[in-house]
């Protein structure tokens, strides 16, 4: 197989301003994704049982799209099974799917069958649905549910994800800190009080984002994907500008001067690295913004077409059904069907 062209596999000298860049790209990103819905509950059990492997969560929302099931080991300890591959998961760890991949959750061996999910009452909710099975020793205490985030559109950032996201609070210094929250959340549960589910809400979207940024900052970064192109400078430089004024009128030749790269070079690293060029990078983040625009705002579509850097609001609605199969409008209400 031929070799990548010199420019691609040297090591760039990496300044401490480019750090920084990272860091403020890094911080941007987390800044702009936030919940577009959220749902959670708890279950107790005791002695052997088991869920079963459907992705059954996000079914709860009515709608499979972005929707990440999550789970908070509360008390106790289980074990959790993806396929063939088996966990334990101890207290304090908090376990998220970011593609809702089906998974099993049990304590012991041949436990009995059961379905939380199925269980639950009939939404909407006054406070967080407890539910319990079994009455015996060893009780592992659960918070579930899922959350939704449009930021989650963004493909870059999707694909640089991996299968689990698994923070263990306990054993990792950078993340105590959960504790403390998981700990605000267990005492929402248990005493209920008004305002209580807008603010598990916040407190879920709280370690929704330390999951993502435990990891960003703890992954190691590959040869390609969104990770490396955060380590790659004159990468970063571009991605950096991109980031801190999407609706500029960027252009190949001005994020080129940028970065210190020719054209062809950057336009080759683009593809080589994150599978994509300068200016449908560009398209994809604005797309992105636009997305969490219309679900979490009553903004015009004019007016998120302008702050989009499209020209007309044609120009943008086309842009935006060929990414997200529909247009603004139709989009904005399928989303807000869904979340009501």
């Amino acid at each position: 197989m031929a070799g990548l062209p010199k420019e691609l596999t040297e090591n760039p000298i990496r300044t401490d301003a480019d750090a920084v860049a990272q860091r403020d790209l890094l911080s941007d990103v987390l800044r702009t994704i936030r919940l577009s819905g959220s749902l959670q509950f708890c279950f107790t059990a005791t002695g052997a049982w088991q869920t079963d492997a459907a992705p059954s969560l996000a079914r709860l929302m009515g709608n499979a799209g972005n929707t990440m099931p999550f789970h908070i080991v509360a008390e106790g300890a289980c074990w959790m099974r993806i396929g063939d591959r088996e966990l334990v998961l101890a207290e304090g760890d908090v376990i998220a799917f970011p593609f809702g991949t089906g998974h099993q959750l049990g304590a012991g061996d041949g436990g009995k069958l059961v379905t939380p999910v199925q269980d639950l009452p009939p939404k909407p909710w006054r406070e967080i649905p407890v539910l319990h099975y079994g009455d015996g020793q060893q009780r592992v205490r659960l918070l579930c549910g899922f959350l939704r985030s449009d930021g989650m559109n963004f493909r870059p950032l999707r694909e640089a994800l991996p299968q689990t996201l698994h923070v263990r609070t306990r054993d990792s210094g950078a993340a105590a800190w959960l504790n403390a929250t998981i700990g605000q959340i267990v005492a929402e549960v248990d005493s209920p009080r008004t305002g209580g589910l807008s603010m598990l809400e916040r407190l879920t979207e709280i370690i929704f984002i330390e999951l993502l940024r435990h990891q960003i900052c703890s992954a190691q970064p590959g040869s390609t994907g969104w990770l490396a192109a955060l380590a790659d400078p004159p990468l970063g430089r571009c991605l950096s500008l991109i980031h801190n004024d999407p609706g500029h009128d960027w252009s190949v030749p001005a994020l080129s001067t940028a970065s210190g790269l020719s054209r062809s070079t950057l336009a080759e690293r683009f593809e080589t690295v994150l599978d994509t060029s300068p200016m449908r990078y560009v398209r994809d983040w604005r797309l992105c913004l636009a997305s969490m625009a219309l679900s979490t705002t009553a903004k015009g579509i004019a007016a998120i077409a302008h702050e989009a850097g499209y020209g007309t609001e044609a120009a943008f609605n086309r842009a935006f059904s060929r990414t997200y199969g529909a247009p603004p409008a139709a989009w904005r209400s399928a989303r807000r069907g869904q979340t009501a």
